[in-house]
């Protein structure tokens, strides 16, 4: 675990490549992201092309050339081959794809950590009413070294389970799982997993590379400085053939990746100025911006921790390199969900930070971010503001 007392040293201009309002300190990048100068002039000028003949941007203009250039070089990014990857809008996305491939059926079971995001566990719902299947969710500890969590996960899996899906940083508690021995295991098993990667892009190294899941998914839009609406959607070749889209359009005949990302008149722009994104880390370097980002959680983490009295022992470490932390709430203030929201709410009004509360187990933490235009000072103002505004 970080615990070095002393913040990370800005990066040199780091600060100036984002429009965030200066006077709002902005702690949840892991929510939607932020988009750089670049990236936003350059999907700018792409959509000013558009705008100027759209039927030539569409039809005579290379379009899914440069959509497939576009894939390349974040597949690059991510580790993953172009060829078994496709653009989609986010990881919620990749998800519905994957149940509708998997297609489980009534005595079916699909597994799941209790560190899964909301929506997922939403669609599961879905899935579960229509189609009768069963969804083992399998609670994870705070904390669980690689082996207990693996091991958590893979002795509950059966001859039933037709689907496990695990988060590689989970969005509700900031915790990085093993996924590649838990993809080794169910692949001798012959059980399909999709990881969700939703914040591994631009957070871990070439995420994708070498993992032996069956699905994996990653928002380029979190950590890799990209436009929202951006992920990539890795697909194993022996699942190629079962990809549905889940919208039928007119590259349907084309089969994956076409049919996924040729949708009429969905905007490309974002996925064309995504890789612009991918220039930050060439200037800094990628192991700076991690490095930095990591340093930069724990300090925020243990600052505001320090103020609001919580024994260093039960801040939870969320792994190797994360740029994300959990506080702890003090119990009884936030019991459900629409209390956590109101206290996220208040902070940001109160305290002009932007942060993330979370209920998980029925305790609820703040969950701070660091990306690169945060600085030690934001944190510090929050370890201030924040006891007394927990107080009232």
């Amino acid at each position: 675990m970080i615990t070095s007392r002393v913040a990370p040293a800005p990066l040199d201009g780091s600060r100036d490549l984002f429009a965030l309002d200066p006077a709002v300190a902005h702690l949840n990048h892991g929510s939607f992201g932020a988009v750089p100068a670049p990236v936003r002039a350059a999907r700018q000028r792409l959509i000013d092309e558009h705008d100027a003949n759209p039927v030539r941007f569409v039809t005579n203009a290379g379009l899914w050339e440069r959509v497939a250039a576009a894939r390349a070089t974040l597949a690059a990014f991510c580790g993953a081959d172009p060829d078994d990857s496709a653009l989609v809008a986010n990881a919620t996305t990749a998800t519905a794809l994957v149940l509708a491939a998997v297609a489980p059926r009534s005595g079916d079971e699909i597994l799941v950590t209790d560190h899964g995001y909301n929506a997922v566990r939403l669609a599961l719902t879905e899935v579960a009413q229509r189609h009768g299947v069963r969804v083992v969710t399998v609670p994870v500890e705070l904390d669980s070294t690689d082996a207990e969590t693996a091991e958590a996960v893979l002795s509950r899996a059966s001859e039933r389970t037709c689907l496990v899906i695990v988060d590689q940083v989970s969005s509700a508690t900031a915790q990085r799982h093993p996924v590649g021995a838990i993809a080794a295991a169910l692949r001798e098993r012959g059980v399909p997993l999709l990881v969700d990667g939703a914040h591994a892009p631009g957070m871990l190294a070439h995420p994708a590379r070498g993992l032996e899941a069956d699905f994996w998914v990653g928002n380029l839009h979190k950590w890799g400085f990209a436009p929202a609406g951006t992920a990539l959607f890795r697909v194993a070749p022996w699942w190629r053939e079962r990809m549905v889209p889940l919208v039928v359009s007119h590259s349907q005949p084309d089969g994956f990746p076409a049919f996924l990302e040729q949708q009429g008149t969905v905007d490309h722009s974002p996925w064309l100025a995504a890789p612009t994104g991918l220039s930050l880390f060439e200037r800094y370097g990628f192991d700076t911006i991690q490095r930095h980002n990591a340093e930069l959680a724990a300090y925020g983490q243990r600052v505001v921790g320090e103020a609001l009295g919580v024994d260093p022992t039960e801040l939870p470490d969320p792994g190797e390199h994360v740029s994300m932390r959990l506080l702890p709430v003090p119990d009884g203030l936030v019991t459900d969900h629409d209390a956590a929201a109101a206290l996220r709410n208040r902070i940001a009004d109160e305290l002009a930070a932007e942060v993330n509360v979370m209920v998980w187990r029925d305790r609820a933490f703040v969950r701070l971010s660091a990306q690169i235009y945060n600085r030690a000072a934001e944190y510090e103002r929050l370890a201030e503001g924040l006891p007394a505004l927990l107080r009232k």
